[in-house]
C-alpha cells in the first residue's frame, strides 16, 4: 500500500508561499494513500491557471490539458479505462469561466470522477483580475471602481444542476480538506469539492483570516443532515455559500453504469485490430 510519500515527486511546486493550493495538493496525496491507492490506479486531469499545475506535482498519472477543459478530458479517460480513478483539478477561473459550461454537463452526466476546484476569487496566473467567484465590488486591475458583476456560487450552481456529491473545504483545514477528498474519491458518481484556497499575492481582501471570520463549518452542527437537497441549498443561500463540510450526498447509478453493454475493461485491453481493407477505405475517404 502506497504511502503518502509515494505520492510526491520531485517537481517543486511554483506556488507563492502561502498559497492555499500547497494544502489542497497534500490533502489529495493524503487522501489517496489513507485509501490504499497506488500511483498507478490513479490519473489527475487539470487545466490552465496557478492551480492547473497540480497535475505535474503528483505522482500519478498526470494530464495538463488546456483553459477550461479539464473535465472533458477526464471523462473521456474514465470511459476509456474503468479501472483509473479520475480526479479533475483547477481553479475558479478555469472551472467557473471558460469551463462552465462543461461544469454543468458533467454534473447532470454523472460520471464517476472527482473534481477538486480552488477558489480564490481572482486570476493569480495573469496578475490579479476578477475572476468569476470575485465578490460584488471586488477592486482589481480590471475592475479598479469596483466589480458590478455578481459572483458565480460554485455550490449553488452544483446543486441546481442536480449533483449528488457536493462538499466544500478550505485550505487552512486540511484534515477536514482530507476527508472530504477521501469521501468524494468513495462516491460512486461525480463529486465536487470546492476549496476556499486564498491566493496571498494578488487578494488582499478574501484571506485566511477573512475566511475564517466568515465562514460556517457545518460539522459544527449536529442537526445538519447532508441527504437532504432542500436543507443544504438552504444552508448555501443563508451563509452565501460560506460553509464548509459534507454539504449533500445522494446515492444513484453512475453514468457508466448505465451505458448498456459498456465494458469494464479498459479499451487498451480490447481487440481493437481492424481489417486491413477497411481501415484502407476509411483513410480513402480522407485523401
Amino acid at each position: 500500500m502506497a504511502t503518502v510519500k509515494e505520492f510526491r515527486n520531485n517537481v517543486r511546486p511554483n506556488w507563492c508561499p502561502g498559497c492555499g493550493d500547497f494544502s489542497v495538493q497534500a490533502a489529495i496525496q493524503r487522501a489517496l494513500a489513507n485509501l490504499g491507492m497506488e500511483p498507478e490506479q490513479v490519473a489527475v486531469v487539470s487545466g490552465i491557471g496557478c492551480s492547473g499545475r497540480i497535475s505535474g506535482y503528483i505522482n500519478t498519472y498526470g494530464f495538463h490539458g488546456v483553459h477550461g477543459r479539464a473535465l472533458p478530458l477526464a471523462q473521456g479517460l474514465k470511459l476509456a479505462n474503468r479501472d483509473l480513478t479520475v480526479i479533475a483539478a483547477g481553479g475558479d477561473g478555469d472551472g467557473f469561466g471558460i469551463g462552465l459550461g462543461h461544469f454543468i454537463h458533467a454534473v447532470r452526466r454523472n460520471l464517476d470522477i472527482t473534481y477538486v476546484t480552488m477558489d480564490n476569487q481572482i486570476y493569480g496566473l495573469t496578475k490579479g483580475q476578477t475572476s468569476p467567484t470575485s465578490g460584488h465590488g471586488f477592486k482589481t486591475k480590471t475592475t479598479p471602481s469596483g466589480n458590478i458583476e455578481h459572483a458565480v456560487q460554485p455550490i449553488e450552481l452544483a446543486l441546481g444542476a442536480g449533483i449528488g456529491f457536493a462538499a466544500q473545504g478550505f485550505s487552512s483545514d486540511i484534515n477536514q480538506l482530507t476527508r472530504l477528498v477521501e469521501l468524494a474519491i468513495q462516491h460512486k458518481g461525480f463529486s465536487l469539492v470546492n476549496v476556499f484556497s486564498p491566493c496571498v499575492t494578488f487578494n488582499k481582501t478574501n484571506t485566511y483570516d477573512w475566511f475564517k471570520q466568515h465562514i460556517v463549518n457545518l460539522e459544527n452542527d449536529p442537526t445538519y443532515d447532508p441527504t437532504d437537497r432542500s436543507r443544504a441549498m438552504q444552508k448555501v443561500l443563508e451563509t452565501g455559500g460560506l460553509c464548509t463540510g459534507l454539504i449533500y450526498r445522494q446515492e444513484r447509478p453512475s453514468y457508466e453504469e448505465l451505458i448498456p453493454g459498456f465494458q469494464a475493461e479498459p479499451v487498451a485491453r480490447h481487440n481493437l485490430q481492424m481489417d486491413p481493407g477497411v481501415f484502407g477505405e476509411l483513410v480513402a475517404e480522407f485523401a
